[in-house]
C-alpha cells in the first residue's frame, strides 16, 4: 500500500518536512525528464538549485508517495491553482514514478491522491497535461476516470522541435 507524505520547504522560515525524499525525488525527475520538461526548463546552470526552488514554490503542494517500507515510489505535485486560498476549484497534477512500481501501484496511488485532492483539498478538477506520445501516462489517466479534454498542437519545443501537448481532465461527481 502507498503513502503521501507531505515534502515541504520554507527556507525562509527554516521548516522543511520529509526533506530525506529529495534526493531519491531529484533522480527520478532527472530520469524521467524528457516526459515533465521542455526546451524552456531553465536548469542548465545549477539542478540542485532550480529542483530545491521548485520544491519550495509548489509548496504545501508536493507529495512523496511511499511503499510499505518507506521507500521512494515517486512524486506528485500540483500547481497552475484556479480558486482563491481556501477555496480552491482546479489545479493541474504531474506525477512521476520508479519503474517498478508502474501499474497497479500508480493506479491505487492514484485513486488515493484522487479522493484526497476532492475530499481534503476540496478540488473539483484536476488537469494533466501531458506530451502526446506518453501512452503509460495516457492508459493511467484513462483508468483513473480522467477524459482528453485537448490537443494543442506545437504547444511548445522540445529538443528544438514543436511539441504536441494533450490536456487531460478529472471532474469531482461532487460539484
Amino acid at each position: 500500500m502507498c503513502r503521501i507524505k507531505r515534502v515541504f520547504i520554507n527556507r525562509e522560515k527554516g521548516v522543511f518536512e520529509n526533506c530525506k525524499y529529495l534526493p531519491e525525488i531529484m533522480f527520478l525527475y532527472l530520469r524521467y525528464s524528457k516526459y515533465l520538461e521542455d526546451d524552456f526548463t531553465d536548469h542548465k546552470t545549477s539542478f540542485l538549485a532550480y529542483f530545491t526552488d521548485l520544491v519550495e514554490r509548489l509548496s504545501p503542494f508536493f507529495w512523496a508517495v511511499v511503499d510499505e517500507n518507506d521507500l521512494l515510489a515517486g512524486f506528485i505535485y500540483l500547481e497552475n491553482f484556479t480558486g482563491i486560498k481556501g477555496r480552491l476549484y482546479s489545479a493541474e497534477i504531474t506525477t512521476c514514478f520508479n519503474q517498478k512500481y508502474w501499474g497497479h501501484f500508480t493506479y491505487l496511488t492514484g485513486l488515493i491522491f484522487l479522493d484526497y485532492a476532492q475530499n481534503i483539498l476540496g478540488l473539483k478538477k484536476l488537469k494533466a497535461v501531458i506530451y502526446k506520445e506518453n501512452f503509460r501516462v495516457k492508459t493511467l489517466l484513462k483508468k483513473l476516470g480522467f477524459e482528453k479534454e485537448a490537443l494543442h498542437r506545437s504547444e511548445t519545443i522540445k529538443n528544438n522541435k514543436p511539441q504536441d501537448i494533450e490536456e487531460w481532465g478529472f471532474i469531482s461527481e461532487r460539484i
